[in-house]
């Protein structure tokens, strides 16, 4: 009677073979998957690079990066998962089975533990940013000019931003001393500007200490926002920040509460 011969090495090694290529085909997808999610980041910077008032949400791109992860993780588990069943399926009495597979298989698992991490990255980072709900619009990030003048993109236009300021001034007891309206007056002499608007406003229990500690502050108080539209037709929102408002007049750094204001009011207008 003829026994059945077992397994020869070249079995081993072709199963070993056909578990790396599934891998590579599980790499390519997160590693493609990777990138598409963050194509969408790179369209918001360069967006923000060119001053646009607000950037498209990059949640779509998201979304179909992660899935494109998480089939790279299904053909790594499965793969290390079929491997194993063929190796215990082939002649257990064979002499001898090459080493390499149980690192090929370990190899498979740690990927997609790896996948997994790639996903959770791309579901928490930024959503600068910042996480925002689905299909909000993303505003560009503060930028900073001169020594202290802070910008934010508004959400609104000029003249809406500046009643919601108003009504938020109003709510909280802040007295607006004035509102000018230099795109207005350039008009009435003839000229043109973009929608131009400066609101000065105060609390003089806030803003009185400032100056008795350092007289130089009544220069700048009381607070000022402006709020124009710019080239690209984009809002902005500017102020001076309380940290340059401190150093430039050396009031005492515990008074710097006093006018830290500004910047959450500027916020809550253009939100």
């Amino acid at each position: 009677m003829v026994q059945k011969e077992g397994p020869e090495l070249r079995d081993y090694l072709a199963a070993e073979r056909t578990l790396l290529a599934w891998i590579r085909t599980g790499l390519a997808a997160m590693g493609f998957g990777f990138v598409v999610a963050r194509f969408g980041l790179l369209l918001q910077e360069l967006q923000g690079a060119q001053h646009e008032a607000s950037v498209r949400s990059v949640g779509l791109s998201r979304w179909f990066g992660v899935t494109l992860i998480a089939v790279g993780i299904a053909v790594n588990v499965l793969a290390g998962r079929q491997h194993a069943i063929l190796v215990r399926q082939l002649d257990p009495g064979a002499k001898a089975m090459p080493g390499s597979s149980s690192r090929a298989i370990a190899l498979a698992f740690v990927l997609a533990l790896i996948g997994l991490a790639m996903a959770s990255y791309l579901l928490t980072v930024d959503q600068s940013p910042g996480a925002r709900p689905e299909g909000h619009k993303e505003t560009s990030m503060s930028t900073n000019r001169g020594e202290g003048l802070k910008e934010i993109a508004s959400h609104h236009p000029v003249d809406e931003t500046v009643d919601r300021l108003r009504d938020i001034l109003k709510k909280k007891e802040i007295t607006l001393f004035a509102l000018i309206d230099h795109s207005g007056e350039a008009e009435k002499v003839g000229l043109k500007m973009p929608p131009t608007k400066l609101l000065i406003f105060g609390n003089p229990k806030a803003g009185t200490p400032l100056m008795v500690a350092a007289p130089s502050t009544a220069i700048d108080l009381p607070l000022k926002i402006l709020v124009a539209e710019d080239a690209s037709g984009g809002v902005r929102v500017s102020y001076n920040s309380s940290a340059y408002l401190q150093e430039r007049h050396g009031f005492p750094a515990e008074l710097t509460k006093n006018v830290a204001a500004v910047e959450a009011l500027a916020k809550e207008a253009a939100e």
